[in-house]
This record gives C-alpha cells, sequence and structure tokens, in this order.
C-alpha cells in the first residue's frame, strides 16, 4: 500500500465541528469583550497554534477569561457532535485494509475524549496527540513528528489529512505526504489551495483514491 500510516486532524477532517467551534468563538467575544468579531476573523487560527493563543489574537489582556467563557460553552455542545460525512467508514475501511490511523489535533486532550465519547472511534486510531502535549503547535512539525514516534513510523510511510492551512504546512515540514480536504467549513478551499498540498479532496471518495 502507497501510505500503511495515515494521521487525521480531527476538527474539520474527522468531526463535524466546525459550527460548535463558531458558536462558542461567538459567544465568548460577545461574553467578555461585548463585540461582534468577524466569522473570518473568529476562525482564522483555528486548528493551528491551539485556543489560547487565538483567544491572545483576539485580546491579550483578556485572554484567559475568553478560554475559560469558551469551554464552559463550547464542552456541552459536544453532545450534539456528529462524524463528517462517510468519515467513519472510511476509518474503518483504512483499518481494515491494514493501515495504521492517528489523531494529531490542536484540541487538548480532555476536549479531545469528549468528542470520542459522542462518536465512538477512539477504537480505531493507534496513537492520539492533543494539542496540549506538545510545546511547540501546527504548524511547527513537532506534534507530527511525536506521533510518528509513538507508532515507530517514519515521515515517508505517512500522510498527514487535514482541512486547515496549519495541517498541511506542518504536514510539509515533518516531511509527511500532505492531504487537504475542503469539507470542514472552518477554512476557505482558497486557504488550503494556497499552501499547495500534495493532494486537495473535496470528497470522502477522492480521499480514498489518494491513500
Amino acid at each position: 500500500m502507497r501510505f500503511p500510516v495515515v494521521l487525521f486532524d480531527l476538527d474539520g477532517t474527522v468531526i463535524d465541528s466546525g459550527a460548535i467551534i463558531l458558536a462558542s468563538m461567538r459567544h465568548a467575544a460577545r461574553e467578555v469583550l461585548g463585540v461582534e468579531v468577524p466569522d473570518e476573523q473568529l476562525m482564522a487560527a483555528v486548528g493551528g497554534p491551539g485556543l489560547e493563543a487565538q483567544m491572545q489574537a483576539l485580546s491579550p489582556d483578556r485572554a484567559d477569561e475568553l478560554v475559560t467563557v469558551y469551554r464552559a460553552h463550547n464542552e456541552p455542545l459536544h453532545d450534539e457532535l456528529i462524524c463528517c460525512a462517510g468519515m467513519d467508514e472510511v476509518l474503518v475501511q483504512l483499518k481494515d485494509e491494514g493501515r495504521r490511523l492517528g489523531i494529531v489535533t490542536a484540541k487538548r486532550r480532555q476536549t479531545v475524549e469528549l468528542a470520542f465519547a459522542r462518536i465512538p472511534i477512539e477504537h480505531l486510531f493507534e496513537t492520539v496527540v492533543g494539542g496540549d502535549e506538545t510545546k511547540k503547535h501546527k504548524p511547527d512539525p513537532e506534534p507530527l513528528l511525536l506521533a510518528l514516534e509513538r507508532l515507530g513510523a517514519a515521515p515517508d510511510d505517512a500522510v498527514y489529512v487535514g482541512d486547515a492551512p496549519f495541517d498541511v504546512k506542518a504536514a510539509k515540514a515533518a516531511g509527511l505526504y500532505s492531504v487537504g480536504v475542503s469539507w470542514g467549513g472552518i477554512h476557505g478551499r482558497e486557504r488550503l489551495e494556497a499552501e499547495e498540498p500534495d493532494a486537495l479532496v473535496d470528497t470522502t471518495e477522492e480521499l480514498l483514491g489518494v491513500l
């Protein structure tokens, strides 16, 4: 097989969480700052440097409060989560083919567990790297390299699938084949195109075709 190891981003790639992320970003901006921030600005850094850095960009002086209010609003919404269309079948098929699967996400591990409690797919992954497990974050390659280290795998054997420009950059920096997916609803397709991923797909059928 072309790629024995397939690593995935979580939000907007495997789980359809864009709407709840946006709702909680809007809520935090209104409650803490009393302002309506454009959606594009709220979502620009999602999937990259982590929630704390995103809130620092909104208001350096009130970042901690923004994080607290965001999490209080966001975590209960995980009860509504579903997989991105067709992704649960894709994961099962890849696993049945003998691939080794992993998750590398900006979410902290505690929040990942909330998603897995709602969507029972954790057993399909051999490793999960949360955003609180590395000092550096995507687009830095450190989280991807940690996943490979845990799997005892080489970059040449692996692909990273994600919906954010940070995912493509991290994959390239780590020496992995990069696949961008356009269905996340968090970042526009043009942002992915600008990073020139090795492949850019719009459907799960196309994704299987490049793996």
